[in-house]
């Protein structure tokens, strides 16, 4: 079996096991490989848990890119291995999985977006705190397959559906490194996590909808079998087949 290329930098965790802490220096980020990590930050005095990471997701990155204090505190919720990684590999990491660098991406632009909205609160004298996009709101609404009707997508061998109620639906897993929800949350039907956080979405458009898959979904979309490139539409018809990474939904109009 072929070594992992990050091997070197591999860290194991056991359960209950700190990662760092609240308020440490530090210069390294870290990826989890398996296993899942909680995040934890003091709010007037009590630990508040902020999410659980699983294998994929990164933490840690603000003290490698500014070198700042950590912001929360890193615990192992079951054993788990963790790349640590240093300045002197993160080029490499980025180059070898585009789906970090974008989530990264992602991430940095949602806290430009809360601050140029807290700027703005500061600026009219507003007083109502912005949401964070995707962090409160709960999933996206689920019905069941038989007695639902209007354009949806169906869970392959269970009774449930996905309405496509907006012209554009994103399709993948709840990422709680940027704290945003899909708006079809495919987490509990992925137990495999082959499911990109940002994987595809289907859009509505003056022919009907369409299939596109996201920049940096690792797993790959298929209507019926054809292969999608990223960022490229696919017309769906009453019946085609969507598989997003393992997970097969059927596209009902």
């Amino acid at each position: 079996m072929a070594q992992h290329p990050f091997q070197d930098f591999m860290v194991r965790f056991r359960r209950g096991d700190t990662v760092f802490r609240e308020g440490e220096k530090g210069r390294t980020m870290f990826i989890v490989q398996s296993g899942s990590i909680g995040l934890y930050q003091q709010v007037n005095g009590t630990s508040q848990h902020l999410g659980t990471l699983e294998k994929g997701d990164f933490f840690g990155e603000m003290s490698i890119l500014e070198g700042l204090p950590r912001t929360v505190t890193a615990r192992a919720e079951e054993d788990a291995e963790v790349i640590e990684i240093n300045n002197a590999v993160f080029d490499k990491m980025i180059r070898g999985n585009i789906e970090i660098a974008v989530r990264m991406l992602r991430k940095l632009s949602i806290r430009l977006r809360e601050a140029e909205s807290r700027i703005a609160e500061l600026q009219t004298g507003g007083a109502r705190a912005a949401l964070r996009p995707g962090a409160k709101g709960g999933r996206a609404p689920r019905a069941k397959a038989a007695g639902c009707s209007g354009p949806r997508l169906e869970i392959e061998d269970q009774d449930v559906a996905f309405p496509l109620t907006a012209p554009v639906v994103l399709i993948g897993r709840y990422d709680p490194v940027t704290q945003q929800r899909p708006d079809i949350d495919l987490t509990d039907f992925d137990l495999r996590r082959t499911v990109s956080r940002q994987h595809a979405r289907v859009v509505k458009t003056t022919e009907g909808y369409a299939a596109l898959e996201e920049a940096g979904a690792l797993h790959g979309t298929l209507v019926n079998e054809t292969r999608l490139t990223a960022g490229q539409g696919h017309p769906l018809q009453d019946g085609d087949r969507l598989t997003v990474g393992s997970v097969r939904l059927t596209f009902r109009s």
